[in-house]
């Protein structure tokens, strides 16, 4: 017997007679147009024993092709950061196992201390005063940074940089449709937002502006630059908005010190596995003065009767809590066991480990930048700084068909953009680095891609020597 029952016939029978049907059949003809309704029973397969059940699973992973089968440069948003040992060892831990949702601080104190070390570590990666406790992921994070906006100057224009990640875009687009909101995009020069388009996008009708640091193309935007430009045109009312890769702000200014006021992005590269695309998490920090339009959870260090330090639930934003119209937030959970990884791989890392991490990204990634662009008929797609990612053009060249190439012999390239920006960069490939891709990985890339950009123009010629010496 479990603690969980289904209900018995004479239990159905029962609620049927209550509301006074004969059949769940009926109680649904009630509810539901009959057009909708299917006569003729679902085509399942039976059921299946345990292990027959296992075997079947394990063929359909099998299918599947994970980072760790092949040498993946694939990035735009979700990375291939190596997970230390200590991650799954500390989530595991029996002060993190409290109930789901802390609202009794008595019994959940490792729950909201966990929440409360990662708001501190999340505003001191950010240089913003406070954090709340996550939220789902990194493109919900900018929608509800929207609304927060919305809520703060009642404006009805979102004007968001080209260079957003396309899921960003998409969630904004969405989300502007309940907000009564337009959605602006402001088009892109040479790989990063232009200034002058930027600008004239902005009027006082314009609630937040919003960039991506650095850009889905990889570039590192001016961010200093056109949150100043934005101010100047939208005024102090404006809210601007930066959704960050948190890896970089290990050499990037961060965005307290560059005029942002909330300051989102997706979290998954910290500590994080790449897990058939989830779950991760979100991270939300802001100015002081946007505490209380803050998405989800806030949670506060105290002392209790006897003056031990404790934790509890501060500010909760969320529609079951006050009424609806009211609220800022439908999230109703935090993504707290991700977050929690965050938190630990964060303090893993520590003051110095993450500039660290973050400049071993950059020397390689020009490096890549360097071999790759040494490749007969591979180019730059745009001479913006870049930290962790690039962007090339092969002019002529089907790209989706190259991509399948160089998979075939075990690496992945990157991601071809003809599948997000077919329009404008049909030609484009954006290539991802990471502490796992070595030199002699990246030289092996070069390789690749000089073969089957040859074999594609029908030289039949292996690959030649580019100016750095490796193959190209």
């Amino acid at each position: 017997m479990t603690r969980y029952t289904t209900a018995t016939d004479a239990d159905r029978e029962a609620m049927l007679a209550a509301v006074g049907v004969g059949s769940v059949r009926d109680l649904l003809a009630e509810q539901i147009p009959a057009a909708l309704l299917r006569d003729e029973p679902l085509a399942l397969p039976d059921g299946r024993s345990e292990q027959e059940v296992y075997v079947h699973l394990r063929e359909l992973a099998a299918a599947n092709t994970s980072a760790e089968d092949e040498v993946t440069f694939l990035g735009a948003g979700m990375y291939d950061h190596y997970v230390p040992a200590l991650i799954d060892m500390l989530l595991g831990r029996s002060e993190f196992l409290t109930p789901y949702t802390p609202y009794q601080p008595e019994v959940s104190q490792g729950g909201l201390q966990v929440m409360f070390e990662y708001q501190t570590a999340i505003s001191e990666l950010t240089a913003l005063p406070v954090s709340n406790a996550s939220v789902y992921e990194g493109p919900s994070a900018v929608g509800a940074a929207a609304y927060l906006a919305k809520l703060h100057n009642g404006r009805r224009r979102i004007v968001v940089s080209a260079g957003a990640h396309p899921h960003t875009l998409q969630t904004l687009e969405t989300l502007a449709i309940g907000y009564g909101s337009e959605v602006v995009v402001v088009p892109l020069k040479d790989g990063a937002t232009d200034p002058q388009a930027w600008a004239a996008a902005i009027d006082e009708d314009t609630s937040t502006a919003i960039l991506q640091q650095p850009n889905f193309l990889g570039a590192v935007e001016d961010v200093a630059a056109l949150t100043a430009a934005a101010k100047d045109v939208g005024g102090e009312k404006l809210v601007t908005v930066g959704a960050y890769d948190p890896i970089t702000l290990g050499i990037l200014a961060p965005p307290g010190e560059v005029g942002i006021d909330v300051a989102v992005g997706e979290g998954q590269t910290l500590g994080n596995r790449l897990d058939f695309g989830g779950p991760s998490f979100g991270f939300f920090a802001a100015r002081e003065a946007f505490l209380r339009r803050m998405p989800g959870r806030i949670a506060g260090e105290t002392t209790d009767v006897d003056g031990r330090r404790g934790f509890v639930l501060t500010l909760q934003t969320r529609e079951q809590h006050i009424r609806r119209e009211k609220a800022t937030s439908n999230i109703c959970t935090s993504q707290a066991l991700n977050a929690l990884a965050g938190v630990v791989y964060l303090g893993w890392l520590g003051r110095e480990g993450l500039p660290e991490l973050a400049e071993l990204l950059a020397r390689r990634t020009h490096y890549a930048r360097t071999t790759l662009t040494a490749i007969d008929g591979v180019e730059l797609l745009h001479g913006q700084p870049v930290v962790r990612e690039l962007a090339l053009r092969l002019p002529g060249i089907d790209v989706p068909a190259l991509v399948a190439h160089v998979q075939e012999h075990g690496y992945h390239p990157g991601l071809a953009l003809a599948r997000t920006h077919p329009d404008a960069y049909p030609d484009g490939l954006l290539v991802a680095i990471t502490e796992q891709r070595t030199k002699d990985q990246i030289d092996r890339l070069a390789e690749l891609l000089a073969a089957g950009v040859a074999a594609q123009r029908g030289s039949g010629s292996g690959p030649t020597t580019g100016q750095n010496g490796v193959a190209a």
